[in-house]
């Protein structure tokens, strides 16, 4: 069955109205316009609707039961049509879910709860763990926002560098590193080292840096997390490359050092990720712009 939205509208401007005359001025259609509209509305629907008595129009005993139905379906229909522009945080209720690099979590996850707690105590965050593979839940919709220092191929979504951060090296407090000054390309190279991969990959962009200088390196042993690849770097003398600004709480509670990297390596960027499906959500906006602010601000050396 082939439903005119128009015929709701017109119903209900009639019902509101009590007269063909009223209802087309009130949504500016002519009077014979309304007419015909009440015409069809009379031929799906079975009844009269409104029936003359005298000089006014009387609603029959159909359209009086099924007034306020039409009014709030019109309503709900134009809720959907055309959403709320405003946005009300003191009122907002939903749960966000972010997945985020455990060392962002840590990082800037705290300052962007923060921000969220002070505008909109009605939202909820659910930070969730990365995968070791690539997984779909953005495009699912099951995920919010992604931050991490992938940028997401898929033309759907959406990407924003929103920081970058140098590398350098940490090693234990004592290394032998640590007593000569500048290290140099060949002693890096030289050195055995643990990688942080979610995949357990032996090689990354470090390597790619040194071929070309005729160097290569030993990794020994990869970590899922960074927790984990500084554990190894705190009990050995293994050397460890990570974002600089991942590594500033950790210097400090283990008690370990950082190494400028004698490498030209370009600073490891921060994306930020979320489905062109959320575009234009509101609520969604406003996260994306906290979210960014906490990564800059937190992210950048």
């Amino acid at each position: 069955m082939q439903l005119d939205l128009n015929l709701l509208a017109a119903l209900d401007a009639l019902l509101e109205e009590g007269s063909v005359a009223g209802a087309a001025a009130r949504l500016h259609v002519t009077a014979p316009a309304m007419s015909r509209s009440l015409g069809r509305i009379r031929r799906t629907t079975g009844d009269q609707i409104l029936v003359r008595t005298g000089r006014t129009m009387t609603p029959t005993p159909y359209a009086i039961a099924v007034r306020e139905q039409v009014h709030e379906l019109l309503h709900q229909v134009q809720g959907v049509l055309t959403p709320s522009r405003e946005l009300d945080l003191a009122t907002l209720n939903r749960t966000f879910t972010l997945r985020w690099h455990a060392s962002l979590v840590a990082l800037s996850g705290p300052a962007l709860l923060a921000a969220v707690r002070e505008e909109a105590p009605g939202v909820r965050l659910r930070f969730v763990a990365e995968s070791s593979v690539d997984t779909p839940e953005l495009r699912r919709g099951e995920v919010d926002l992604e931050a991490n220092g992938n940028r997401p191929s898929a033309p759907d979504v959406r990407a924003e560098n929103v920081g970058e951060t140098p590398l350098v090296i940490v090693v234990r407090q004592g290394h032998p590193l640590t007593r000569g000054g500048t290290v140099t390309g060949q002693q890096y190279a030289a050195a055995e080292h643990v990688n942080v991969s979610r995949r357990g990959s032996l090689s990354n962009a470090v390597d790619d840096a040194l071929a070309p200088l005729g160097l290569t390196r030993r990794v020994v042993a990869t970590a899922p997390t960074e927790a984990a690849a500084l554990e190894f770097a705190r009990g050995s003398d293994l050397l460890l490359t990570l974002p600089e600004a991942t590594t500033r709480s950790a210097v400090t509670e283990l008690g370990l050092a950082v190494l400028p990297l004698p490498l030209e390596l370009p600073a490891a960027p921060i994306y930020l990720s979320w489905h062109q499906r959320y575009d234009t959500d509101h609520a969604h906006a406003w996260l994306r712009s906290l979210a960014r602010t906490a990564l800059t601000v937190r992210g950048a050396s």
